[in-house]
């Protein structure tokens, strides 16, 4: 497309100039005779014989141009390409510490799984045992009840023997 636009505008220069040229011509000699005219075409002839060599030279020296500039080009997509390789093989590495990492998160899951059942285990035995002791505690304590009321009880009775015992006993200085 540059190429194509390039020679285009270097024609038109061209051509301007050689209209330029011809306009200039006819208006400065009024009167010319046919000898005059075939010179002047010659010259004309032989000027624009030597506008396309340099037109054509122009061209040769701007194709060469963009074919180093394509070439140029080329080796950045090849430099781009390599990047884009070097990116592919890090998002690919990325990929693959991702999914290490999810496995082992995933690992890390089950263990703490693991551990919650076992957690909740421990506090419902540690609740079983917590139970079982508080009820021997409160049994223990109703028997304690239960004796210190049976003790208080035969305290009373052995002081009430101990008095009757003491009453049937004849007097220390009596016998």
């Amino acid at each position: 497309m540059y190429r194509t636009l390039t020679i285009f505008l270097c024609l038109s220069v061209v051509l301007l100039k050689t209209a330029h040229v011809i306009a200039a011509e006819v208006e400065v000699a009024p009167r010319i005779t046919d000898r005059k005219i075939i010179e002047r075409l010659t010259q004309l002839e032989y000027g624009q014989k030597n506008l396309e060599k340099q037109l054509e030279g122009l061209r040769s020296e701007m194709n060469t141009r963009f074919e180093s500039v394509d070439t140029k080009f080329d080796a950045v997509d090849k430099r781009f390409d390599a990047v884009d390789k070097r990116f592919e093989s890090v998002d690919k590495r990325f990929d693959d510490l991702r999914s290490e990492m999810n496995a082992k998160f995933a690992s890390v899951d089950k263990r703490f799984d693991i551990l919650q059942w076992m957690f909740g285990l421990f506090i419902t035995i540690s609740i079983v045992i917590l139970g079982f002791v508080l009820r021997m505690l409160w049994l223990m304590q109703k028997k304690q009840t239960i004796m210190e009321s049976t003790l208080e009880k035969q305290k009373e009775e052995l002081a009430f023997i101990r008095t009757l015992i003491e009453k049937l006993f004849p007097p220390k200085g009596v016998l």
